[in-house]
């Protein structure tokens, strides 16, 4: 077996894939990866067990979040860039390793390498199959996916100025955690769902740098035309990267449009001020292939949801940040102030032409939990007179399998007296339906991006404190969640932390649940998947 992952939806089979990554990665990318997270694990037990004050490791905080992100589904295909990560490190590990005695540590705190090759034969024997038993093994990769996304997010929120230590001390921690064989199954239970309570708090802590820095979501129409000027495509969720693209375009003649999980990026008022902010352009990632092609200007991917592309010519038109990375694009670095130089972007868009048009009108969303709660008595009434039977969280990733088209379908049957809320690319399977309003209210709201699912469980709450519940559960809420990648886990094990029951997760349950753990989430949370459309709506009408 020359690789090894399950860790998105689509994994072969449902099993795993063992030959090229159905995301595109392939064998060598894989294993580079599996040993950039044996890394992150080894410097982790060097701090826990050397108690060492993290404060006073800036660099080394950042560079952890993002190896972890770097290996998040879609991000980075560059096995340089994840080979430099690597050393990268590893020499800071060995630097922090003087204080702790060897003999207390794991091999993962005292390997070298010194060669890609050596770094490959290390890789094949750390990977996620070196753990054998299948259900330690399913719980602690369930934990690092829920980790994954917990660096995502904080990534994001550090690049605003927003950093929680302590999160950054449970990311630690819980690395050095999986090295240590003496965790059973109930203790790692117990993790996982302390996982999911760091997950409410990096998300509120994003939620937080998000609108001290743009304000908050307000409702918005978004454009989802074109207009003559050559333009840039933005894609990806750091906004701190679109303000300074925006910043760097003004009065230039080049328009910016957003693409995938972007889109929200519309409903933050500090971003209105800019008159070449124009519009979303397209759907969710998986339609890139064809959408960049029609699009025709430069693509800046600021994070993960790259899909390889398939021409050369479309290529040379992408560009990556962050913790992103493809072979043969140009990598945009940050200088040491984090500041960004877009100025090849913006020249190379000067010479190319204006997108071609593939659809008109626009889409309504901005529906976070500040604009939400604007509207709560409204909301409120609208219940207790019946005009409102239920709410249906409908949230998570989009991807590219055809029985997605469950979400679409099931969106267009629910009854006309439901409300649907969103958060993720998921939204694309029905954001552009009429589907009307409830006394003004849309029957779609969307809150935004994938870590705004945040501001859906802020809704939950408060309505479970207005209605005077003693469990989130009696609301008139069903959740219907989909998922893709490894963001869509910790905001999984965020909502099972909240006490949220009866989720239901689709198209396909995760293929790293083992069939122990998988027993475990449905008789404890009543996990479930998905059935047929007419099924599953009889079944949530009558909860």
């Amino acid at each position: 077996m020359g690789m090894f992952c399950y860790q998105c939806q689509e994994t072969a089979k449902g099993t795993g894939c063992t030959v090229r990554g159905v995301c595109g990665k392939n064998e060598e990318v894989a294993k580079l990866q599996d040993l950039l997270i044996y890394v992150l694990k080894g410097i982790s037990e060097v701090i826990v067990k050397g108690k060492i004050d993290i404060s006073n490791l800036d660099n080394a905080n950042y560079e952890v979040l993002s190896g972890l992100f770097m290996t998040i589904t879609n991000a980075n295909f560059d096995d340089d860039s994840l080979e430099n990560q690597i050393m990268k490190l590893i020499a800071i590990r060995d630097e922090l390793r003087r204080s702790v005695p060897s003999e207390e540590l794991h091999d993962a705190s005292t390997f070298t390498v010194d060669s890609r090759n050596s770094m490959l034969e290390k890789a094949s024997s750390v990977g996620i199959l070196a753990t054998e038993n299948e259900d330690i093994r399913s719980l602690r990769e369930m934990i690092i996916y829920g980790l994954k996304g917990m660096a995502a997010y904080a990534e994001h929120a550090k690049n605003i100025g927003k950093e929680d230590l302590d999160i950054n001390f449970f990311i630690y921690e819980t690395l050095a955690a999986m090295l240590d064989d003496s965790l059973l199954v109930d203790d790692l239970v117990a993790l996982t769902l302390k996982t999911g309570e760091y997950g409410v708090k990096v998300m509120a802590l994003l939620d937080e740098a998000h609108t001290s820095r743009f304000g908050n979501p307000e409702m918005t129409k978004v454009n989802i035309g074109v207009k003559r000027n050559p333009a840039i495509l933005i894609s990806g969720h750091d906004l701190t990267d679109l303000e300074q693209l925006l910043e760097q375009t003004k009065d230039t003649g080049v328009d910016v449009y957003t693409h995938g999980e972007m889109l929200p990026a519309h409903y933050y008022p500090a971003f209105k001020k800019y008159n070449n902010f124009v519009g979303n352009y397209g759907n969710a990632w998986w339609k890139q292939i064809e959408e960049f092609a029609s699009f025709r200007g430069p693509i800046l991917f600021t994070t993960n949801c790259i899909v390889p592309p398939r021409s050369e010519e479309i290529r040379s038109r992408i560009f990556t940040t962050g913790s992103t990375g493809y072979p043969g694009c140009k990598h945009i670095e940050a200088d040491e102030n984090g500041k960004k130089d877009f100025s090849e972007i913006i020249d190379l868009a000067k010479t190319l032409p204006a997108p071609n048009e593939i659809e008109t009108g626009d889409i309504v969303g901005g529906f976070a939990h500040n604009q939400v709660l604007a509207l709560a008595d409204k909301v409120i009434d609208a219940v207790k007179s019946g005009a409102i039977k239920k709410f249906f969280v409908l949230a998570g990733c989009d991807g590219r399998m055809k029985s997605r088209v469950y979400y679409t379908e099931f969106a267009k049957s629910l009854p006309k007296d439901t409300i649907i809320l969103t958060a993720g690319c998921a939204k694309y399977r029905y954001n552009k339906l009429d589907l009307g309003d409830i006394g003004g209210i849309p029957r779609i709201l969307d809150a935004g991006q994938c870590n705004d699912c945040y501001s859906l469980a802020v809704i939950a709450l408060k309505l479970k404190e207005v209605f005077g519940l003693d469990d989130i559960n009696e609301l008139p809420i069903a959740y219907n969640i989909a998922w893709y990648e490894q963001k869509a886990i910790i905001v999984l094990l965020a909502l099972l932390y909240l006490g949220i029951k009866n989720i239901h997760l689709g198209p396909t349950l995760p293929g790293f649940l083992s069939p122990n753990v998988a027993k475990i989430l449905v008789d404890k949370f009543g996990i479930a998947g998905i059935g047929t459309v007419e099924s599953d709506i009889e079944l949530f009408m009558a909860q």
